[in-house]
C-alpha cells in the first residue's frame, strides 16, 4: 500500500509541476521509485528537480522497508504461513454439520480421535502453536491458531454451519465464557463442555452447555469400579479398544433408515440376525432412552435405535440399513 501510494504520489508530483502527460508522468514515477535510473523524458526544472530529490530520499527508505518486509515473509516462512492460513479457510467454508474442538489438551486429543476414527469432519482450535505441532503432523482437518473465546475465531470456524461445539480447555473461566458465546451465536449448536471443578458444572449449564463432563469425576468413578463391578468396566473397555479387541456404539436414525426399514418393529428389522449387531438401545421422541428395548418396539419418526457390534458388523449394519 505504501508503494502505491508513492507510485500515486510521484505521478500527479510530474503532472502537475512539470505539466507532463499523464504516462509520461507514471514513466517517471516508476523509474524513479524503482531507482533504475532511465532517462528522463526532458530536463527537469528546478522545482521538478527539488521534487525528485525529496522523492528519491522518501521512496529509499519505504523500498528498503517493503525488501526487508517481503525477505522476511520469504525466510521466516510467513508467506507460507499466510498461504496455509487461505487454505484452511477453504477448507472450513466447504463444511458443513461438522464439529468445532475448542483446546486440545488431553480431553480435546481424545475428542479429536474419536472424531476421526468415526469420520466426521471437524476444526480444531488451539492457541498454544507447540501443543499443534503434534496435531498437525497427523491431521488433515482444519486447524485454527487462535483464541477460541473471541467471536471472530468462532466465525472463522464456521460455528454458523457447525451442528455441535466440544469445549476442553484447561480453564472453566474460559469454557464458561465460550459457552456463553457459542450460545449467543448459534442458538440451536449442541455444546458439550468440559469442567475442572464440580462448583463449574452448574454455571456451565446455567451458560448454555447442553453437557458437562467432569473427567477427573469419571476417572475415579471408573478406577473404583475396577474394583467393586470389574466386569462391567471390562465390557465397557471392549468399546474403548482397551482390552485388545473393539467393539462400537452405532445409531441408527429414523430419517436415515432406508424406507423400507422406517415405520418397522425390530422383530421385523432382524437387526441381529442380518449383521450380528446387537440391539441393546432405542430413543423414543416420547419415552426417551429406552435400554434393552422388546422386539416389538416401533421404531418411528424421530426414534433412534443404538446398536453395538464388531467393526465388520458396523459396516454391513450401515450398508444394509442406511440411505447411502
Amino acid at each position: 500500500m505504501l508503494l502505491l501510494f508513492c507510485l500515486l504520489i510521484g505521478t500527479l508530483g510530474f503532472y502537475l509541476i512539470e505539466d507532463f502527460e499523464f504516462l509520461n508522468a507514471f514513466y517517471m514515477a516508476v523509474i524513479t521509485l524503482s531507482t533504475v535510473g532511465f532517462t528522463e523524458v526532458h530536463d527537469l526544472s528546478n522545482k521538478g528537480r527539488l521534487f525528485t530529490a525529496f522523492y528519491i530520499l522518501v521512496n529509499l527508505g519505504i523500498l528498503a522497508y517493503a525488501v526487508a518486509l517481503l525477505t522476511g515473509f520469504i525466510l521466516e516462512g510467513k508467506l507460507k504461513s499466510l498461504y496455509k492460513n487461505y487454505m484452511t479457510d477453504l477448507k472450513i467454508n466447504k463444511l458443513k454439520n461438522h464439529v468445532i474442538v475448542c483446546g486440545y489438551g488431553r480431553n480435546g486429543k481424545e475428542a479429536c480421535n474419536e472424531l476421526r476414527l468415526s469420520n466426521r469432519q471437524f476444526v480444531m482450535i488451539e492457541k498454544d502453536q507447540e501443543i499443534l505441532k503434534e496435531l498437525k503432523s497427523n491431521s488433515e482437518s482444519p486447524i485454527l491458531i487462535g483464541d477460541a473465546t473471541s467471536d471472530h475465531t468462532l466465525k472463522t470456524a464456521g460455528i454458523d454451519r457447525a451442528s455441535v461445539i466440544i469445549i476442553t480447555t484447561p480453564s472453566d473461566a474460559d469454557n464458561v465464557f465460550i459457552t456463553l458465546t457459542a450460545r449467543e451465536m448459534k442458538p440451536n449448536i449442541k455444546i458439550i463442555a468440559r469442567a475442572s471443578k464440580k462448583e463449574s458444572e452448574s454455571k456451565l449449564y446455567r451458560a448454555g452447555a447442553d453437557n458437562v463432563i467432569l473427567p477427573q469425576h469419571l476417572g475415579g468413578m471408573f478406577m473404583a469400579q475396577l474394583v467393586t463391578k470389574p466386569v462391567v468396566i471390562e465390557f465397557l473397555n471392549l468399546m474403548t479398544g482397551l482390552s485388545g479387541q473393539h467393539y462400537y456404539l452405532e445409531q441408527l436414525r429414523y430419517e436415515d433408515l432406508k424406507p423400507i426399514y422406517q415405520n418397522k418393529t425390530l422383530k421385523e428389522l432382524k437387526i441381529q440376525k442380518k449383521t450380528g449387531g446387537t440391539v441393546i438401545g432405542v430413543k423414543d421422541d416420547i419415552k426417551g432412552l429406552i435400554p434393552s428395548p422388546n422386539a416389538e418396539t416401533l421404531i418411528g419418526p424421530d426414534d433412534t435405535i443404538v446398536v453395538l457390534g464388531r467393526e465388520d458388523q458396523i459396516k454391513l449394519l450401515k450398508r444394509n440399513f442406511l440411505n447411502n
